[in-house]
């Protein structure tokens, strides 16, 4: 503990005499400071306890008393000493009260008592509480240091709680929250997800404030420290308090700091060397080959091939090639993939497995995550919070995607293919699967398109791509030309014609014509066309050529 102005008074060597402010004694003294100024407040810092004889001080006049001690008040002096037998055989009255009206603790500092006796027993108790605080720090981070070896970052978090009187949690690299010590302090962490989101906006290290106001009963300090040694924290650590941390307190938080950023990279370390086992697990899958990889999937990715599974494959392409699709679905996206949608910065892929590696290690769940060129492809459990997440993150990014962002961004959108649910030995066709997932999605302006929709939504979107309707443009042009002449309605009786599947009396009663006129319309067709009716192959283009370009229109 700092010294205090009572531990000055009880300091048998200085015999200090107490004439005023009796009632703040307990209030510690940063340092002692001598001077004879008559305004020294510019040369003071707050915490002082100002010695002085009165040199150039008129201490018996009442009115210059109480604006000198008003001022030293003001500039946060905690305590003023006064030697007696230099200048003045005691205190003068006027300042006596003047101190006492203010509240500020005068001591009387006796003749034989120098003033450097003073300074050095303020010197020796900092010094010592400084020690004491050292040896506190070091002998918590001998805990913590033990805790992260026995007990990994719960048994760290644990200690590093009972070392500041107070709680602590971890955050992983999505914001949410991990562990927890006490368990108690989980809701109130909680509440803190945003605080940690916007300080993983900042480059690491970093770290803030928050809370600490005093306005409720709960109202705890928390500080908040990035984790990690990249450009983009991998996690955080919440430190909530009911003071600001003392001198062995910051020791213990920045030895916890330490180790859980240690255990951070190592865990990159860890990562990347199961990435390698997970991209040759893969391949013995796509390879025909599901024992083989079951065998080198072991423990680490053996109980994820023991049910079935989705592969989802994700690439970016460049915002200038994405329309926004009018057929976008109406899922509604979670409050949570709509904040990670509205975080995503940099690369789309990063940001897509850092929210599918983070959501199956809340679950518990392995996930196999495969960086394949300008691709990502993932191995994750049907219905499992992987899987979850990534829909959820797809649709978020969808419903946040507008024609303006689209025209005016440079950034690249992503595109996201999902095979069915399917065992090892049919992992080569959940590939293709999601490749042609993946297809779709691009010809349609999707985000997310899942290989079951395929076969339950139309054919019809499809010719939204341009290479169709140029096709479909350059087929019927000499039919629009011949109509723009207004020698006859070609196009619409060849559209009423093939939607009638050739039946002349029901197409031309569509039309309002006589079934030889279609008949002749029809020959018509054929003779600008070059090609014959009767051929189905040709009646197949004409009507997706139709339909592509009525939905163009």
């Amino acid at each position: 503990m700092p010294p205090t102005l009572a531990s000055l008074v009880h300091h048998s060597a200085l015999k200090l005499t107490v004439r005023a402010g009796e009632d703040r004694l307990d209030v510690p003294v940063r340092w002692a400071h001598v001077s004879e100024l008559a305004d020294p407040v510019p040369y003071m810092e707050g915490g002082e306890l100002l010695l002085i004889t009165a040199l150039k001080l008129d201490a018996e006049d009442p009115e210059s008393m109480r604006r000198y001690v008003k001022r030293l008040a003001g500039a946060g002096v905690v305590g003023l000493g006064f030697a007696v037998g230099v200048n003045y055989d005691e205190i003068p009255g006027a300042l006596v009260e003047a101190a006492r009206d203010e509240g500020l603790p005068l001591l009387e500092v006796p003749r034989r008592t120098p003033f450097l006796a003073i300074s050095k027993a303020v010197s020796a108790e900092i010094a010592a509480d400084q020690y004491r605080s050292v040896t506190a720090g070091f002998a918590a981070q001998r805990e913590l240091t033990k805790q992260a070896l026995t007990g990994g970052p719960e048994g760290l978090l644990a200690a590093l709680a009972s070392q500041v009187d107070g709680w602590a949690a971890l955050y992983d690299a999505s914001g949410a929250v991990v562990a927890t010590a006490p368990e108690w302090a989980g809701r109130r962490a909680a509440r803190l997800t945003a605080d940690v989101e916007r300080l993983r906006e900042r480059p690491a290290p970093a770290s803030s404030v928050v809370g600490g106001s005093g306005t409720s009963d709960n109202d705890d300090r928390v500080e908040l420290h990035s984790l990690g040694t990249g450009r983009r924290p991998r996690s955080a650590l919440a430190v909530g308090t009911a003071a600001a941390l003392g001198t062995a307190e910051r020791y213990a938080v920045h030895s916890a700091i330490a180790l859980l950023t240690l255990t951070t990279e190592r865990s990159r370390s860890l990562q990347a060397a199961e990435q390698r086992i997970g991209a040759a697990v893969l391949r013995m899958l796509l390879a025909g080959e599901p024992e083989h990889g079951r065998t080198v999937a072991g423990d680490l990715y053996g109980g994820l091939l023991d049910a079935p599974f989705r592969l989802i494959v994700a690439e970016t392409v460049a915002v200038s090639s994405v329309r926004i699709a009018a057929d976008a679905p109406t899922r509604v996206p979670s409050a949570a993939a709509l904040a990670a949608a509205a975080d995503t910065v940099g690369d789309p892929l990063e940001a897509l497995t850092e929210i599918v590696e983070s959501a199956a290690a809340r679950a518990g769940e392995a996930v196999l995550v495969v960086p394949e060129r300008e691709r990502l492809v993932v191995l994750a459990a049907d219905g499992g919070a992987a899987v979850t997440a990534c829909g959820e993150y797809a649709v978020a990014l969808e419903a946040a995607r507008t024609r303006e962002q689209a025209s005016a961004g440079d950034e690249d959108e992503l595109v996201v293919g999902v095979s069915a649910p399917v065992g090892p030995i049919a992992a080569a066709a959940a590939y293709k699967q999601a490749e042609q997932a993946l297809s779709v999605a691009r010809r349609r302006g999707r985000v997310y398109v899942e290989h079951e929709q395929l076969a339950s939504g139309s054919v019809l979107p499809l010719l939204a791509d341009d290479a169709v309707r140029a096709f479909a443009d350059g087929l019927l042009r000499p039919l629009y030309e011949h109509d723009a002449t207004g020698r006859g309605d070609l196009v619409a009786s060849l559209r009423a014609w093939l939607s009638r599947h050739g039946q002349w009396d029901a197409a031309a009663a569509d039309l309002g014509v006589h079934r030889h006129t279609l008949r002749y319309r029809m020959r018509r067709v054929e003779e600008i066309l070059g090609r014959s009716l009767d051929d189905p192959d040709v009646r197949m283009e004409l009507w997706l050529a139709l339909k592509a370009t009525t939905s163009a229109e």
